[in-house]
């Protein structure tokens, strides 16, 4: 059976709709922006089963926040789906408009289901992303901040970056390789 699911994306909350190929709905569920909520989604896809052989792919409005990097790192696909494309997808559903959490969770599902082939998964996460990630904190700032300052733009601003008062300068650590007080 073919299945996927759909996530309505917000601050503190999110809505989840489990679809089948037949467009039923199997299962729903709002959960927290938390750790519980999600063993909650993945107890939830579990029950409809996900597997890490055939993980359910999703869909979700947004590429970014603590969900998203939860699921990425889970190994699923993960599509994030434009907010005014689902508008759009929406208006075939609902004459009204009216915006619904619950609703725009199916439609996400729906989407994955109908067009899954219209829209790109994230991508992998770069080295110098999972070594960020990985990193301690600190060292996150320090690698992110020698790595933009060697961007081709960002050297046009050069001046910019030496007259920041001295305040606003990143910490010195040089705890990553190539990150050396010079770059700084």
């Amino acid at each position: 059976m073919h299945v996927t699911c759909g996530i309505d994306w917000a601050e503190d909350h999110h809505d989840v709709a489990v679809v089948d190929q037949d467009a039923r709905l199997l299962g729903k569920l709002r959960i927290g922006d938390d750790a519980a909520g999600f063993q909650d989604l993945l107890g939830l896809l579990a029950e409809h089963g996900d597997r890490p052989d055939d993980p359910i792919p999703i869909a979700i409005e947004t590429s970014r926040g603590l969900l998203v990097a939860c699921l990425r790192a889970s190994g699923r696909r993960v599509y994030a789906i434009n907010p005014m494309a689902v508008a759009r997808y929406r208006d075939r559903h609902v004459v009204s408009g009216k915006k619904s959490d619950h609703q725009d969770a199916v439609v996400l599902a729906n989407i994955l289901r109908t067009d899954a082939e219209l829209h790109r998964p994230l991508p992998d996460d770069s080295d110098l992303g999972t070594e960020l990630f990985s990193a301690q904190p600190e060292s996150r700032i320090c690698a992110l901040i020698c790595s933009v300052r060697r961007h081709p733009t960002v050297r046009l601003f050069g001046a910019f970056v030496t007259d920041t008062p001295r305040r606003c300068q990143p910490p010195r650590c040089g705890s990553l390789p190539g990150c050396y007080a010079a770059d700084l």
